[in-house]
């Protein structure tokens, strides 16, 4: 019988030669997988790791002739400076209306979508409609813009219709209202496709014996959908709402800095052309680094509330 009044010992963790050997045999088997995760593991040391150090100048007066140990040290100062701001306010609300806008409508866009590709039973027009609604995916938002500004210009097909029917012309390109409108249609459009991938692949795990079952009970379409295909999927839409959650403050730069001008500056100014006309026009880098270190931090407390409330929903979230 083992005495109580005993120590304790504590038995320390050792390297094992043997474990190591072990280790590298195993790798050496896949030694080619290893290989393939080189690109991925140097594109995030390089562009994800190594830049994090810069977020330091968001607390300095950054000079970038000083460099980072010889510019001084101001505390809070850049973000105090942004909150109290007079845009702040203006920036936050734009902001978060465009993400707000962009998780009800375009979100579920694809997941409709694939919905809709999983009914067609023949593959070779399901493979067609596949290919053609990807196929936006892979064009520039700039040229997005520009057919954006043929259809809707003063002179455009949209305007003469209208001409047509009412006599009147809408000045869709600088009207403020017809900003977020544009914007939601055009992510929708451009987007919606390539996000279907993601869900047909889940739909592919999908037993077909269930929807064979729900036949024989006399299910139509619509509740196999919804009692079949849709919980099938359930758990990659929160997922996928739970990673879009972090990036609410992020509405993507290039699409909102190619459609805004001055006429809907009020409405298209959010925080990423903010910081683009204040950091790389104007060299405010400190300031630009505050607003940016201020979103991500935004961002994952957002991840971690809704991947928070996820579980207590029933679900697995992603970590």
């Amino acid at each position: 019988m083992a005495n109580p009044s005993a120590p304790v010992r504590v038995r320390k963790s050792r390297f094992s030669w043997n474990s190591f050997i072990k280790t590298l045999k195993i790798m050496r088997k896949s030694y080619w997988l290893y290989i393939m995760l080189i690109p991925g593991l140097a594109f995030f040391i390089l562009f994800r790791y190594l830049p994090m150090w810069g977020i330091l100048i968001s607390f300095q007066d950054y000079n970038i002739f000083r460099g980072f140990s010889e510019s001084p040290w101001v505390g809070l100062k850049h973000f105090t400076n942004f909150f109290n701001s007079a845009t702040f306010a203006t920036l936050m609300i734009n902001t978060l209306l465009l993400s707000f806008y962009s998780i009800i409508f375009a979100f579920p866009a694809p997941i409709i979508l694939a919905l809709f590709l999983n009914e067609i039973r023949l593959k070779w027009f399901k493979r067609a409609i596949q290919s053609a609604i990807y196929v936006p995916h892979f064009i520039s938002w700039v040229i997005v813009a520009s057919i954006s500004f043929m259809l809707l210009n003063s002179t455009g097909p949209i305007n003469g219709l209208i001409t047509t029917l009412s006599g009147n012309t809408a000045s869709f390109l600088t009207e403020p209202r017809w900003f977020r409108p544009i914007i939601i249609i055009q992510t929708i459009w451009k987007e919606s496709g390539w996000g279907t991938i993601v869900f047909l692949a889940a739909l592919t795990g999908v037993d077909m014996e269930q929807y064979e079952a729900a036949i024989v009970d006399g299910a139509g379409r619509w509740r196999q959908v919804w009692h079949i295909t849709l919980p099938a999927i359930r758990s990659t839409i929160v997922i996928l709402l739970i990673l879009r959650m972090g990036n609410v403050l992020d509405n993507g730069f290039d699409q909102l800095f190619l459609m805004s001008n001055a006429g809907n500056r009020v409405v298209s100014d959010v925080l990423d052309t903010f910081t683009y006309r204040e950091g790389i026009v104007n060299g405010q880098f400190s300031y630009t680094t505050a607003i940016g270190l201020f979103k991500s931090v935004i961002g994952m407390v957002l991840i971690l509330g809704t991947n928070k409330l996820a579980k207590k929903a029933g679900e697995s979230g992603i970590f």
